[in-house]
């Protein structure tokens, strides 16, 4: 491996002690009639690293309080600017109290108070040069490998995803947990059947438990709303049936003992491995459960993620805000035709040009690389791709993040 666990991390020093491998100024929306305002803002700093996200619910939600307080809070993340109407339900004042006191500069421009658009913009605009300018202010620290999360999402996946880029990135996820870091996976719709499987590698009975009951409650949500993790293009892509493309998912993990299930937003209290729980709990309510990819991201980025795996075999040209994206391509044609947007070639597996471990190590890299500040295809794009709306969770239990 040419970039190993030694290789020195540089990164951007929080106040919080925690360390970001990148130094972004986020621009939150709080609710969507401030989208516009939001959008106008960032036009003006097209080559600057300055990322929009946002919630378009004017509902109060506390998933999406907390996935917003978690995201403008991230290591990645220099200073923030909240946008509110003025009169949705978002709790904007608390939020900006808690990016301040995380030590980032942050402001609130409301537009109704402001005095409307251009007001807002103008003002928005002022803060945006100001906190550009102290980025380059902020101290650089060395990031231990150990302390590396990564995350990983799958997404068009075709019949060579199980093949190749899965199981290639369960085993970068071996060697990362291996050397000490932290790995999420997720999307528990895509583990119906393998709950057993998944439950014998859990460090605790009670975790394996837990693990069982998250799956099942997955497994009751689809079967209410009458449909499971599978697109046409699934199909298109010689997928054929759900319980495949779901063995072919769970080969993301890799084959390390799971330390800890995780919701959306929570912090991992531990190194190693991770699964993150995306189903809403209760009743079905919110909506079509279907994964949606970009969605996903954004949950494993406000867990901590300071870059996200994304697997496809089809081709997918998202990336997202806040952390990079590293494509792992699992089929060799489509990496042909998307060489642009690929970073990873998974399908020479297939050719019996690398092995999966040989891939592995080159997704591995490729994390290195790409935290010392190595530019993903997305990021050379200028994907900055960011959904967020309305679920509902409980918190999780004592049994998901055993001591130690």
């Amino acid at each position: 491996m040419s970039l190993s666990k030694n290789s020195k991390i540089l990164g951007y020093l929080r106040e919080d002690g925690r360390v970001g491998i990148r130094n972004v100024v986020v621009i939150a929306y709080l609710v969507e009639c401030a989208h516009h305002v939001a959008r106008n803002i960032a036009k003006h700093f097209p080559d600057s690293p300055v990322h929009i996200i946002g919630f378009s619910g004017c509902y109060p939600n506390a998933y999406a309080d907390k996935m917003m307080n978690a995201l403008c809070t991230h290591p990645n993340v220099g200073a923030v600017l909240l946008v509110s109407l003025g009169c949705e339900s978002f709790n904007r004042n608390r939020l900006l109290e808690n990016v301040k006191a995380s030590g980032r500069p942050a402001m609130l421009v409301g537009i109704q108070e402001t005095g409307g658009t251009m007001r807002s913009v103008a003002e928005g605009r002022e803060f945006i040069a100001s906190a550009l300018e102290g980025l380059s202010q902020v101290p650089r620290a060395e990031l231990p490998f150990e302390d590396l999360i990564v995350g990983v999402v799958s997404g068009g996946s075709d019949a060579t995803s199980g093949l190749t880029a899965n199981p290639a990135a369960g085993r970068a996820f071996d060697l990362l947990v291996e050397r000490g870091a932290t790995a999420i996976f997720e999307n528990t719709g895509e583990m119906i059947g393998l709950e057993q499987h998944m439950a014998g590698r859990a460090v605790t009975p009670e975790l394996g438990r837990e693990l069982i009951a998250t799956v099942n409650k997955a497994a009751r949500y689809y079967a209410i709303m009458g449909h499971g993790s599978f697109a046409p293009g699934n199909a298109e892509g010689g997928l054929s049936t759900l319980e495949e493309k779901s063995m072919g998912a769970y080969c993301k993990s890799g084959a390390a003992p799971i330390v800890g299930l995780i919701k959306p937003g929570d912090r991992t209290e531990r190194k190693g491995l991770y699964l993150m729980d995306i189903v809403p709990d209760g009743e079905p309510r919110f909506g079509f459960p279907n994964p949606n990819d970009i969605w996903e991201m954004n949950e494993l980025i406000a867990s901590g993620a300071h870059c996200v795996l994304f697997t496809t075999g089809r081709g997918s040209v998202a990336g997202s805000a806040i952390s990079p994206v590293i494509k792992i391509c699992a089929n060799p044609e489509t990496f042909k035709r998307m060489i642009g947007d690929m970073d990873i070639n998974a399908g020479k597996i297939l050719y019996d040009e690398a092995t999966i471990d040989q891939v592995a190590e080159e997704i591995l890299d490729k994390i290195v690389d790409v935290a010392r500040g190595g530019t993903t295809c997305s990021e050379a794009l200028g994907h900055q791709e960011f959904v967020l709306g309305y679920k509902s969770f409980e918190p999780i239990g004592p049994a998901c993040l055993p001591a130690g």
